[in-house]
């Protein structure tokens, strides 16, 4: 209400909503809290959010490590500033479609691309969900997809984080695979020249190795029928596997809009 006082917010999300006052010491000249997370997004997307300190981030910059402490209190402040510099600003993208359901499946494709583009964002701790400003735009625009279904709000954020959690952790997967594929490609040429590689397993291989017909009848069909080539393997089926399940969840969407309206009209 007008003439009221703020409630003081925990330290970041005080600086990211504009209700941050001025410390008593002045900030060092040519520096700026947009200067620094460019910088730490720049290390994250380098090095992943191990790469990522204040000394790095000063070094980066040419600045010593406590100039950069006049203008962000702590890497984890640091940390949700890059959280928040990372989302789409709402006022960069929209969802087209005749029907909540494509407008929130490319709400999700977004999301998905967002954080292949920073795979850094699945390292960073998920204690609660994010509240930075542009998150809670484009949480916004994802609501705004489901106007019209005639479900509650409460079931329109539930659907939101639910398609959320599924994209951070399927992404997860992949980076981390990702990650792990770099390091043994690193150890190979380590110990090129020097004996045998290990051997590069991937889910498929493993399940044909240690699966036997008679004890898993079902995995052992899969792991034999699995199409190969470009469909089988690689980032384009994982990203193929990916909107299966986006599609499964819109699947439930759907079934539960359905269900809502058969209530109302019984």
């Amino acid at each position: 209400m007008p003439g009221e006082e703020l409630t003081e917010l925990p330290p970041g999300l005080d600086l990211l909503w504009g209700r941050r006052g001025q410390g008593k010491r002045g900030p060092r000249p040519g520096l700026s809290a947009d200067a620094i997370v460019d910088a730490a997004i720049r290390l994250a997307d380098a090095e992943g959010l191990e790469g990522v300190s204040m000394a790095r981030v000063a070094a980066e910059l040419g600045f010593t490590t406590m100039s950069l402490y006049r203008h962000v209190a702590s890497k984890e402040e640091l940390l949700q500033l890059m959280w928040n510099a990372s989302a789409l600003s709402s006022d960069n993208v929209t969802f087209e479609g005749g029907s909540w359901r494509p407008r929130l499946r490319m709400w999700a494709e977004v999301q998905r691309e967002v954080v292949d583009r920073h795979p850094w964002i699945t390292q960073m701790p998920m204690a609660a969900p994010p509240v930075s400003p542009k998150s809670m735009q484009f949480v916004e625009l994802g609501l705004a997809t489901l106007d019209g279904t005639g479900l509650p709000d409460t079931a329109k954020l539930g659907i939101i984080g639910l398609l959320s959690s599924y994209t951070l952790s399927e992404a997860r997967m992949a980076h981390d695979a990702i990650r792990a594929a770099k390091e043994q490609a690193a150890r190979d040429q380590s110990v090129a020249g020097g004996g045998e590689s290990a051997p590069r397993w991937t889910f498929d291989a493993l399940l044909r190795e240690l699966v036997d017909e008679k004890t898993y009848p079902r995995l052992y069909r899969i792991a034999w029928t699995s199409p190969g080539g470009a469909e089988g393997d690689g980032a384009a089926a994982e990203y193929q596997q990916f909107m299966f399940g986006i599609d499964c969840i819109l699947d439930g969407v759907q079934a539960l809009i359905d269900r809502m309206q058969a209530q109302s009209s019984s």
